[in-house]
Order: C-alpha cells, then structure tokens, then sequence
C-alpha cells in the first residue's frame, strides 16, 4: 500500500507549490478550494490525450494528495493569450515522483495529465521515458536531433519517466542538463519519476541537475511493495 499521508519531502528550500500557494494567498486566492472557471474541456480532447496515453495507463487517476495540489497550482496558473481565449498551461511547479519499482509513480504522472486535460484549459504535453528520450536523440543521418531537443525544452508540459535508468554517459549527463536547465530556467512545468533516492539521482544525473530539481520541483515519495509483483502472486 502506498502512503498517501506522508508529510512532503522536499530537496531543499520551500517547495515550488507552497511558493505559489503563499502567491495566490497573497491575492486573497485558497488554491485548495479555488476552482478553474473555464468551460469543461470536451470530451474529445481527453479522448484524443488518452490516445497518447499508453494503453495500460488511460484509466490512471492522480489521487495522491500532493498530486491534486499540483494540478491545481498548474491549473491556476494557466493564462490566455488573448481575451476570451482558452487558457493554456503556460509555467508552473514541477513535480519529482519517487519510489522504488512498482509503487506507482508512473501511474500517478499519467493521472495527473488526464486531470489537466480534464480541467478545462488548454494542455500542450508530451510524454517520454528517459531512455527513449536518449534513443530519439542519438545523432544519426538525416534526423535532426537538436531540433527534437527544443521540441522539448519548450513543450509547455514534459513528462520524464525514470530518470537515472538509463546508462549515463557524458553525452546523457550533457542532454540531461540542458534540457533540465531550460525548463528551470523558464520555469515549465515537469513532471519526474524516479526509482532512485535522492544521494543517487544525485551521482545519476550530476550536481548541476539535482541542484536544479531541488529548487524546481515538489519532492513526492512513495512507499510500498511492487505492485506488480502483488498482481501476480
């Protein structure tokens, strides 16, 4: 069982949702009862995020505390471009999802996109294990690798599943760095699975990397057996 009442655990400093919380607290705004007061987004745009979504994930629901909150941080947060126009997600905190194998981190990631899209504004995201991200973006003829990257660097939403699982090269230390210091820099939303505690993401993906999870992203750890392992037994 996961342990939905555990106090946040951040890397350091005060965390990027209670940054905003003290903001929107500030403008007279309770971000735990604020509501978002576009209209419901269609069904078709969930259908069509769903779509996207692996198969095994299109039911997943963002159900952990810590989860909710940042869904409507980023969702409060959202902005239109032009009067009367949707609002899009624009920046925002990210989230660090952390765990051993199997306790659900991926599942909680994919939920909270689907919360999102399901939230009435506009959601432009993309979705990729780390090692993928590092497959796509090996130099190789005809493809240009650099403009995938900034695809990337400005997706308003990334996820990025399992970080520091890959086999790390300077060349992974390098792509990791830049694309987690133009997200910081510009303060996107990302959200980040992990198997690894914190002293060994640490060594995975260098100190510049972790120093900047540290400030831009909500630590949330998740305790349990693998529950794949228990689905099987």
């Amino acid at each position: 069982m996961r342990d939905r009442n555990r106090e946040p655990q951040r890397l350091g400093g005060e965390g990027a949702i209670a940054r905003i919380a003290r903001i929107l607290a500030a403008r007279g705004v309770d971000p735990a009862t604020a509501q978002v007061h576009d209209a419901p987004e269609p069904i078709a745009a969930l259908e069509a995020a769903e779509a996207r979504i692996p198969l095994r994930y299109r039911s997943a629901v963002g159900d952990h505390p810590q989860v909710e909150a940042w869904v409507r941080s980023v969702a409060l947060a959202a902005v239109a471009q032009n009067k009367g126009a949707r609002r899009q997600v624009r920046t925002g905190p990210s989230l660090l999802l952390v765990g051993t194998t199997g306790t659900g981190k991926t599942h909680l990631a994919y939920g909270a996109v689907r919360s999102l899209v399901g939230a009435g504004i506009g959601v432009n995201w993309h979705a990729t294990t780390v090692a993928d991200m590092y497959a796509n973006l090996r130099p190789r003829p005809g493809i240009d690798t650099e403009r995938q990257l900034l695809t990337l660097f400005r997706c308003p939403l990334l996820l990025l599943d399992d970080l520091g699982a890959a086999k790390n090269s300077e060349w992974t230390e390098e792509i990791t760095y830049r694309l987690v210091n133009h997200r910081y820099n510009q303060m996107l939303p990302t959200l980040i699975t992990t198997n690894l505690a914190i002293r060994d993401l640490r060594v995975a993906v260098g100190d510049r990397v972790a120093s900047r999870l540290a400030e831009m992203t909500e630590r949330v750890v998740l305790t349990g057996s693998d529950r794949r392992r228990g689905n099987t037994a």
